[in-house]
């Protein structure tokens, strides 16, 4: 589970920005059944979800692409890369003090077990320091630390790794976890597994993760779970069916470059090709008796809601059955405020998430800014200044009136009262359309 995120002069973030999902003392009692797991081994409360809230432009998206690009990093930095290649990092270019500095990534987790945290900065043509340590028990030991080239690693604790510094196998801009785990080092193979299980999805581009779905519909026992979850949904879905094609069906259209790609893909894997999803729907006589079922394309009939919700069906039910993480941008984006609000309380629900999985994710719908869904120091808020530095901050963190446990968070939050709004006082001298001058005597 995730109990801490950070990150420093990334994109919009130029001071550190910290995401907690370890239970604040002050919301103590409050939904603690629901909302809350106890980590007994250290002394830990931990949430199961959290939302960040925001104007427009606020670091509600960068947050979480921060933490994907931290994912992405870890696991291929010793594979997709040569020595001399860019790293993919985004300083924070609107200060002279940070667009030439590096960029800093740590997140402090619990995986089989055990306690790590984990850290690196950065620059552009370089690792500039790495970090990780463990908690086996009750004290963190350090692993290992790195500052450019010089390694300090833990010789008994950190045995493989010690030996992949020795024989020079870390590039300047890879990660000595991802280099390590490539020799079977365990403690940067846990890392690796903890990252490997994270999932991190964009609710505007169901592409990336639809295919991911179709794979779970390929198993009856995956496919009756998702089939619940879409007529809990109240979306009139009956069943669903993959359609397929093999690649000596494909259009002829396709270049042979493609077509050999694919093939290849399909030979490999044993898969066919997936080329829509046909769903099942109740039809009706002028009695309103049911009389049949009629087939609807899911790419071509079925609204961008229901295609969003069946493209978030897999990886909702493989998160909540593992017991992952899920970080999910933009999770409202073409569904019902009442839907996300009944996902959100699966990820709550001690029935439904036994395996206490975790849902971070961003939204502007402030329906959801409920306190019989969520506790404080679940929600927080993403705000620029004037300079277009992102800050990031708890409800937790006010302790006036305004944020009692059971008060009207929404309420609250349109009156501006806990900040992360935007500021339209200039559409009030907005001037767009010009009267022409012939039109303005003839008034």
């Amino acid at each position: 589970m995730l109990l801490q995120f950070a990150v420093r002069n990334y994109k919009t973030f130029k001071d550190e920005a910290v995401l907690s999902l370890v239970a604040s003392n002050y919301d103590k009692d409050f939904r603690e059944q629901e909302n809350v797991v106890a980590e007994a081994k250290y002394g830990l409360r931990l949430l199961k979800s959290a939302v960040v809230f925001g104007a427009n432009a606020s670091g509600k998206s960068k947050l979480l692409d921060a933490f994907a690009f931290m994912r992405y990093f870890v696991l291929n930095s010793s594979k997709e890369s040569q020595n001399g290649d860019a790293i993919d990092v985004h300083p924070f270019r609107l200060s002279t003090q940070t667009e030439d500095q590096a960029s800093e990534f740590e997140a402090v987790f619990i995986h089989q077990g055990v306690q790590y945290r984990y850290g690196f900065e950065a620059a552009r043509d370089r690792i500039v320091s790495e970090w990780l340590y463990h908690k086996p028990k009750t004290k963190e030991v350090e692993l290992f630390y790195r500052e450019g080239e010089q390694f300090r690693p833990h010789a008994r604790a950190f045995p493989k790794g010690s030996k992949v510094i020795k024989e020079g196998l870390v590039r300047g801009n890879a990660l000595l976890v991802s280099v390590a785990a490539q020799f079977n080092e365990a403690s940067a193979t846990q890392v690796l597994d903890w990252f490997k299980r994270t999932k991190t999805l964009s609710s505007l581009k169901e592409v990336g993760y639809q295919s991911f779905t179709y794979g779970k519909m390929e198993d009856a026992d995956a496919k009756a779970k998702i089939m619940e979850l879409l007529k809990a949904a109240d979306l009139g879905i009956l069943d669903a069916e993959l359609q397929k094609m093999t690649p000596e069906e494909l259009p002829e259209a396709i270049p042979q470059e493609l077509r050999d790609w694919i093939a290849k893909q399909s030979s490999d894997e044993k898969r066919q090709i997936v080329t829509d999803v046909l769903t099942r729907h109740k039809k009706y006589d002028a009695q309103h008796d049911v009389v049949g079922k009629v087939s609807f394309s899911m790419a071509e009939d079925e609204s961008a809601g229901t295609r969003k919700f069946f493209a978030l069906a897999g990886p909702i039910l493989d998160v909540l059955q593992n017991g992952y993480l899920l970080l999910v941008d933009e999770l409202d984006a073409q569904l019902h405020p009442s839907l996300v609000n009944h996902l959100v309380a699966l990820f709550n629900s001690r029935e439904h998430n036994p395996n206490n999985a975790q849902l971070v994710f961003n939204t502007h719908n402030i329906s959801l800014l409920d306190s019989t869904l969520f506790r404080r120091d679940q929600i927080w808020f993403t705000e620029k200044d004037r300079r277009g530095e992102a800050k990031l901050y708890s409800l937790a963190d006010f302790k006036s009136d305004d944020a009692r446990k059971n008060a009207s968070f929404q309420e609250s939050y349109t009156r501006g009262r806990y900040g992360a709004v935007p500021f339209l006082g200039f559409f009030e001298d907005l001037k767009i359309v010009s009267i022409p001058e012939e039109d303005e005597k003839a008034k």
